[in-house]
């Protein structure tokens, strides 16, 4: 019984830290903006890990927009939820989304993300229907990215 209570506090423990961890990270990464043309803003640390990767520049730029709300109904469900970041291309007709994970071990989760990202990908679809939708995951840990949609 002990072991378990253990392990329950522990589990407990760390997802409040994790939670606690994301808050933080999104609230900085909020305020990211790369940009050589106008200046870069935001945390100067992460400004030079996103120049360092060119796959990161795009969702990092001063058009891309911060904690996109879409709703819409999927399989008569109504559902909700808030885009990380997300960039649109009228002339290509493209969307690009990516969403943060903090995650150490990036395969515990990765079939929850996985739905949670084609559940965008189905919201986005919906208000953008002749645009290609490509979906990321970015991972705070290593500031990799992994392409989920498109």
């Amino acid at each position: 019984m002990t072991q378990t209570l253990d392990n329950f506090l522990t589990g407990a423990k760390s997802k409040e830290f994790a939670t606690k961890a994301g808050t933080k990270m999104h609230a900085i990464l909020q305020r990211v903006v790369v940009d050589d043309t106008v200046g870069d803003a935001g945390d100067g640390d992460i400004v030079k890990i996103i120049k360092s990767k060119p796959e990161l520049m795009l969702f990092f730029g001063k058009n891309a927009k911060t904690e996109v709300p879409i709703a819409g109904r999927i399989n008569g469900v109504f559902v909700s939820r808030r885009i990380d970041r997300l960039l649109l291309n009228h002339d290509t007709k493209t969307v690009w989304f990516v969403d943060y994970k903090t995650d150490l071990n990036k395969t515990e989760f990765v079939e929850k993300y996985k739905k949670q990202l084609n559940e965008y990908a189905t919201l986005l679809k919906s208000v953008y229907p002749d645009y290609v939708i490509k979906g990321y995951i970015l991972w705070l840990c290593d500031w990799s990215t992994d392409k989920i949609i498109g």
